[in-house]
């Protein structure tokens, strides 16, 4: 089995700003939550406040789009083209796709994976448990696959070294190109 990363690995980009740009213009009332977003990044910024309690504040532009189900359809009719030709030529049925990116954002286009991403309620934008990000990515996975590893994993993202050392050979992604993991 192979392992991924999602956004910037197997998606050209960056899946949920990307979601958030496509929610401003069809749902325009999603900035009501932009001052409160604000607050809460210059916080995370400052590190008066914990990465996932930031997203947290971010994901509740989610409350403001009427149908999320239909907005998240709607969003990936959009920008399925962005899934990388060179993921869709190496995919496997047996892979596991890791990311930060919400679990309920990105079900509908991973439903050939298995997906571990952050658990955030699609309608509130809380959180259930920790944010889906560097060694939390390796817990996830002991929890839903207890004693994995890969024979190849891929990430854009050095923050993604646990997960490296559970493969037998780990790539770096950057655009389609993918070189050794610095080791």
């Amino acid at each position: 089995m192979n392992g991924y990363d999602f956004d910037k690995t197997i998606y050209d980009g960056d899946s949920t700003v990307d979601f958030y740009l496509y929610s401003i213009r069809r749902h325009p009332g999603v900035l009501r939550a932009l001052p409160r977003t604000a607050a809460a990044g210059l916080a995370y910024i400052l590190g008066l406040r914990r990465k996932t309690a930031f997203k947290q504040t971010f994901y509740r532009f989610l409350r403001y789009i009427p149908d999320i189900d239909d907005a998240v359809a709607d969003f990936w009719d959009a920008h399925r083209h962005k899934i990388k030709d060179c993921y869709l030529e190496r995919k496997r049925p047996d892979d596991i796709i890791i990311s930060a990116s919400p679990e309920f954002l990105l079900a509908p286009v991973c439903r050939d994976a298995v997906l571990i991403a952050s658990r955030v309620h699609p309608k509130t934008g809380l959180y259930t448990g920790e944010n889906c990000f560097g060694p939390e990515k390796v817990v996830r996975l002991m929890e839903q696959c207890p004693g994995c590893t890969f024979e190849e994993f891929y990430s854009d993202s050095l923050s993604d070294t646990p997960l490296a050392d559970l493969a037998e050979r780990a790539y770096l992604v950057t655009g389609t190109a993918c070189r050794l993991w610095p080791r």
